[in-house]
């Protein structure tokens, strides 16, 4: 699975006109509801840096959520979460496993490595996008000599780069190895909320329930306008993370406008409300365009992105037509991505065009 920034920008397409498109969550503008409250927290003065009123309601409301005391930190980007997280995790002569297709080995420009100063990324394979426990303990055992960067930590994504979902049975059982080995434990949670609604679980059961140690808990794909938040459930890894923040650049001064949309979108279960709509209309386009003899789909629609093979000049075909999509697994490997505003109307437009394409 290739992820070239130069190659994506280059092989877009062209916007055509008022529409909503597939290429990403991240194109999808903000929640009414996390517009509301940052509206809302722009009324007054409130103190810097933390110190006010909406990052302690939005910090209270995650500590609800997951139903147990946690440290929470608000941060720019996914990137910076992860990587700040990694770092608490390990020193700089460890390693971190990960999938062959993590986001943090292919689309983090080596910034776990450079956060962590120098801890290196060990690649795994798994079906679907997905660690195994026996992957892991046989990385694990490999070596365990002085001149191997000693395994500290296992990360995984939940769901996966390809769309697939970790069941609660399956983190379980990753958790129970880590502690086999003494290793720590990482959620990459960009899409969380999709996964959580997917699932149908409450988010304890697929976090400290089991074993993990430190969440990124991703809002900007669900409909916030920008932050991630770090949230640890082993709270002595949490010693000092303030200051790795700051040092990182990614305290900010007027943090309310980064945490208030937290607020308004964790309220009455809007964010899952949001991530359950997205999936469904991934659903819906699955339905639509898997019968087309010519779209070979690459795996299990799960969350709320369909992954597909398709000729190459179907592809070029959708982009003249004005359609945005990431073509970026092999030659035709494409992913299909829902958003919290997805419409239905968008869905059935893509999937027409896709499958007169296509010759379906």
């Amino acid at each position: 699975m290739s992820s070239q920034p130069t190659s994506r920008n280059l092989s877009l397409g062209k916007p055509n006109g008022p529409r909503r498109h597939f290429a990403s969550d991240n194109y999808a503008g903000i929640t009414p509801e996390a517009w509301a409250a940052i509206a809302e927290a722009n009324q007054d003065h409130e103190p810097a840096y933390g110190n006010d009123r909406w990052t302690q309601a939005a910090t209270d409301r995650i500590r609800d959520l997951f139903e147990t005391p946690c440290e929470v930190f608000f941060v720019f980007n996914g990137t910076a979460a992860n990587s700040l997280a990694l770092s608490a995790c390990c020193q700089s002569y460890h390693s971190v496993l990960c999938h062959e297709v993590a986001h943090v080995e292919k689309d983090e420009c080596g910034a776990p490595e450079f956060f962590s100063n120098g801890s290196k990324l060990l690649l795994l394979p798994g079906t679907d996008g997905k660690l195994t426990p026996a992957g892991i303990e046989e990385a694990v055992l490999r070596r365990t000599d002085i001149h191997y960067p000693k395994p500290k930590v296992v990360t995984v994504t939940e769901p996966t780069e390809v769309g697939t979902l970790y069941t609660p049975q399956e983190l379980r059982a990753i958790g129970a190895m880590t502690k086999k080995h003494g290793l720590r434990y990482h959620m990459d949670g960009a899409r969380f909320a999709n996964a959580v609604a997917a699932l149908g679980v409450a988010p304890r059961e697929i976090t400290w329930q089991a074993g993990v140690d430190v969440l990124s808990f991703g809002g900007t794909k669900n409909g916030i306008h920008v932050g991630e938040t770090v949230v640890f459930f082993n709270l002595a890894l949490a010693e000092e993370f303030a200051y790795r923040t700051k040092q990182a650049g990614q305290l900010c001064s007027k943090m309310r406008f980064m945490s208030a949309p937290w607020v308004g979108m964790l309220r009455d279960d809007i964010w899952l409300r949001h991530a359950a709509h997205a999936n469904s209309m991934a659903t819906l386009l699955h339905e639509l365009i898997a019968p087309c003899p010519n779209v070979r789909i690459l795996f299990p629609r799960q969350v709320n992105s369909v992954f597909v093979d398709l000729p190459k000049p179907v592809i070029q075909a959708l982009w003249d037509k004005g359609w945005l999509f990431y073509n970026f697994i092999g030659e035709g490997g494409c992913r299909l991505m829902c958003s919290w505003d997805t419409r239905e109307e968008d869905v059935r437009a893509f999937a027409a065009d896709l499958v007169a394409c296509a010759g379906g």
